[in-house]
């Protein structure tokens, strides 16, 4: 039996790297996953992947910085699944790396909609869904900067990164007593496409305590513990998963 035997989970950002590392084991843990992506071909291999090695997937490409793509996930979740109980949303982008005074309102803008606004569309769209099933558990992807530390050219994408912890309180605040629990997952430099070239990820280890960057899998069973009944307890909270990064300054 898995954790998640019987629940109906959306996963965004799901066609490589750390949402892939997700969708298949939220599937290996027993749970019918909804995968967003905005690349379909991609997305669609993934959900190939989970089906023939016996679990339930489907793929559903869109923005999520669009509302309708949130509501599309959502219904599909309790038309298809009878439900949904579990989102991680994974999906953002890095954006534009400069000064902040460099900085375009559309370099700010394209960060805040795909980091944060992207996320309050993601929830507003999957709380009603979960309030119908009893509850659920929403995990968001933040991250080390902007939280615990600062880096160059990227304040844009650590404004909208802190950001996500004040919606996380929020939701918290707002529908712990109704049984939906909403946390953030802080990743440290993990090894995706984000992740650069190999001089920038062994730039990125440098800054770890564990002087390595996470596998995707790592960052996965993070979010996982998040998503399950192991962590019923928790919410409002963030869980660094940073190989020691803001613990060595």
């Amino acid at each position: 039996m898995g954790v998640l035997d019987n629940k109906v989970a959306i996963i965004s950002g799901a066609s490589s790297g750390i949402g892939k590392a997700a969708a298949h084991l939220f599937a290996e843990e027993g749970a019918s996953v909804i995968l967003n992506a905005r690349g379909q071909e991609a997305l669609e291999r993934v959900a190939a992947e989970i089906r023939a090695g016996g679990g339930k997937a489907i793929a559903i490409a869109g923005d999520v910085g669009l509302a309708e793509t949130h509501a599309e996930l959502a219904e599909e979740a309790e038309n298809r699944f009878g439900g949904l109980d579990i989102a991680f949303n994974n999906a953002g982008m890095v954006g534009a790396i400069k000064p902040l005074a460099e900085l375009s309102v559309e370099d700010w803008q394209a960060a805040l909609t795909a980091n944060l606004t992207a996320a309050f569309l993601a929830s507003r769209a999957q709380i009603p869904a979960m309030l119908a099933r009893g509850g659920g558990a929403i995990v968001f992807t933040s991250s080390f900067v902007g939280t615990s530390v600062g880096l160059p050219g990227m304040g844009a994408y650590a404004a909208a990164k802190a950001g996500l912890m004040g919606l996380v309180k929020s939701i918290a605040a707002d529908y712990g007593a109704k049984n939906i629990r909403a946390n953030a997952l802080l990743p440290g430099g993990t090894d995706t496409g984000m992740a650069g070239d190999q001089a920038q990820k062994d730039w990125a280890a440098s800054l770890h305590a564990m002087k390595r960057i996470a596998e995707p899998d790592e960052i996965a069973r993070a979010a996982l513990f998040l998503a399950s009944p192991a962590a019923s307890f928790v919410t409002g909270a963030a869980l660094y998963a940073d190989g020691g990064n803001s613990a060595v300054k």
